[in-house]
């Protein structure tokens, strides 16, 4: 018997999108990947938006009472406040036990020089030997791609902290390009990998008008990267819900996230402005 490409998509979002209801908090909860790790399907994005609470003493509120609504994925960055939302993971961290899935994400060079550099920096902030998930930050075009093959790019720094066990799985994520990440997913061996999905540009995906960028927009990446990383049962999470909020107003905040989440998501990476 044959198999479609559509019905081996449908068959690997039913595996992904396996939804466990914690029994103490209610938070929808699924599988990453191979990884094998539970986390939320809703995850707290740790950048600009976090950021926007200007100091640690009215962000870090936020923090606890994602976490204490059921919420165990943080998702930062080395550039979000160039080390700034690290360090108030760090600062929480102080005073509370590690309870969540910690990620942090590295762009940089794209070098291994510079890769180690940033990971030992982001490590110091968070007060921690190890993160959970380490993302090479914002994939670009063919020439970023290449970078990141190099001999002395960034993917041999990201084997070695997975062989060292200073971070326990690896990925990539991208914004803007579906076919530089499929091309990642297929020739490295990842873990996990997060892109842009949100309901915006759906069934409209297009060429994009920057050279050597190939597809953009939402479906690029549903029709193009997605079935590369479910077929390699890599965990797979989205970014850009709201569309850094521009979504907000032509849909419900429900209906946006309702859209990402029944993609076959582990989770859905949002950042939260405001405690209301």
């Amino acid at each position: 018997m044959s198999i479609t490409r559509r019905s081996f998509l449908a068959s690997a979002a039913l595996a992904a999108t396996a939804t466990e209801i914690d029994a103490q908090t209610g938070m929808p909860m699924r599988t990453l990947g191979k990884t094998g790790q539970k986390v939320s399907l809703l995850a707290f994005g740790a950048g600009s938006r976090w950021l926007a609470y200007k100091d640690p003493d009215n962000a870090l509120p936020a923090l606890d009472r994602a976490l204490k609504a059921g919420v165990n994925y943080v998702d930062s960055a080395a550039s979000y406040g160039d080390g700034r939302s690290e360090s108030w993971v760090g600062q929480y961290l102080k005073t509370n036990k590690k309870s969540f899935f910690l990620v942090t994400k590295l762009g940089g060079k794209r070098t291994y020089d510079d890769t180690m550099r940033l990971f030992e920096r982001s490590l110091k902030n968070f007060g921690l030997s190890q993160v959970d998930l380490v993302h090479m930050h914002s994939l670009g075009n063919e020439d970023d791609v290449e970078k990141i093959f190099a001999k002395g790019g960034q993917l041999e720094a990201m084997y070695k902290l997975r062989d060292q066990k200073m971070a326990r799985f690896i990925g990539v994520t991208c914004h803007q390009n579906p076919q530089a990440l499929a091309t990642v997913l297929e020739r490295a061996d990842l873990d996990s990998t997060q892109m842009a999905l949100n309901i915006a540009q759906f069934g409209n995906a297009a060429p994009s008008d920057k050279p050597g960028q190939g597809m953009t927009g939402a479906s690029g990446f549903e029709a193009i990267a997605m079935p590369i990383a479910l077929r390699k049962k890599m965990g797979l999470t989205a970014m850009k819900v709201f569309a850094q909020e521009k979504l907000l107003g032509k849909a419900t905040p429900e209906t946006l996230l309702r859209y990402s989440m029944t993609l076959p998501v582990s989770a859905a990476v949002v950042g939260i402005p405001e405690l209301a």
